[in-house]
């Protein structure tokens, strides 16, 4: 599994990886980010900006980068520094299919993306990976499967990812809403031809929301490898949103309350890469301070008390505004 490379890494930093989704496209749910990002929405501004961050991700010792069919051209954007970087073998690519973009590089879009997990538009998004990845693309991931998705029943789909891992790329998915944890427990028990299907889950778990992490630490114990996405609640577990508990315990650590969000996150022992969201270097360079975090066991327990009850929490996320 390419996730083997990252477990035998050297430096801390290579347990947190960067995913693409606030830069590699104008528009995203993550707050402060209209201020984060230049006026200059253009594609090649993003392009600029998201090239930046892969550089000082990479200089820091990140080697996991995520991107999706949904996110823009993070795609894109990724194949061209890899291209421009021929030096850069060790980094591990994964991306996701089954939303499609629709916005049309606008941020006030009626639908941003479109949803759909069936064979056809697997077939479609896998082609266009392949146009811009190729051999590059070590991990895919089904995009935000949720109880209902017939991405779990559908043994056509299943047979073709098959496929897929049988030419070395991991198959994987992510999971969103209330119901994650029942998501990753119906995948687990997806098999084709006797083998699992999935060997890599990818899932919210922050300080607000930690209803999926039995569930994450079975998909660890049954060998999946785990990525946690949305360590920063979208922006609520910093700034002006961040807790109050969460800014005394920054406080007394002397680092950032996104450090500490995140330090909770890795001290989960199921959590193999939790992604850092950064749409600018220095919210990077804060962001890598979460492995030199140590926190005690009362401050962890101060964070645990924050988390919410998961319908309302998926309420307050589903009622972000797309900046």
């Amino acid at each position: 599994m390419p996730f083997a490379r990252l477990a035998h890494a050297t430096t801390p930093t290579c347990h947190l990886g960067l995913g693409l989704a606030a830069v590699g496209r104008p528009g995203y749910i993550t707050l402060g980010r209209d201020r984060d990002l230049p006026p200059d929405r253009s594609v090649d501004a993003l392009r600029t900006r998201t090239h930046e961050l892969l550089d000082a991700a990479y200089a820091q010792g990140v080697r996991y980068f995520d991107a999706a069919r949904s996110y823009g051209r993070s795609e894109e954007f990724l194949a061209g520094w890899l291209a421009a970087r021929p030096d850069v073998t060790d980094a591990v690519v994964g991306s996701k299919w089954g939303y499609t973009y629709t916005a049309d590089w606008t941020t006030d879009a009626e639908h941003h993306e479109i949803k759909d997990h069936g064979l056809a538009t697997y077939e479609r998004q896998r082609a266009e990976t392949a146009e811009l990845l190729g051999d590059r693309l070590d991990l895919y991931q089904i995009h935000s499967v949720t109880p209902d998705s017939p991405a779990l029943t559908d043994r056509d789909l299943h047979a073709r990812l098959a496929e897929a891992a049988a030419h070395g790329v991991t198959v994987g998915f992510s999971t969103s809403g209330p119901a994650q944890a029942d998501a990753i427990r119906a995948a687990l028990k997806i098999t084709v031809d006797g083998a699992p299907l999935f060997r890599a889950v990818q899932s919210t778990y922050n300080a607000l929301e930690t209803s999926a992490g039995p569930a994450l630490a079975e998909a660890h114990d049954a060998g999946l490898s785990v990525i946690v996405k949305e360590g920063m609640a979208n922006g609520r577990l910093a700034g002006p949103e961040a807790p109050e508990a969460l800014r005394t315990v920054a406080g007394e650590t002397g680092l950032g309350q996104d450090a500490v969000a995140l330090a909770l996150v890795l001290r989960q022992p199921w959590a193999d890469v939790v992604l850092s969201g950064a749409a600018t270097s220095a919210q990077l360079a804060s962001n890598l301070h979460a492995p030199v975090v140590d926190l005690d066991d009362d401050q962890a327990a101060r964070l645990a008390a924050l988390a919410e009850e998961p319908g309302a929490y998926w309420t307050h996320r589903s009622g972000l505004p797309w900046h």
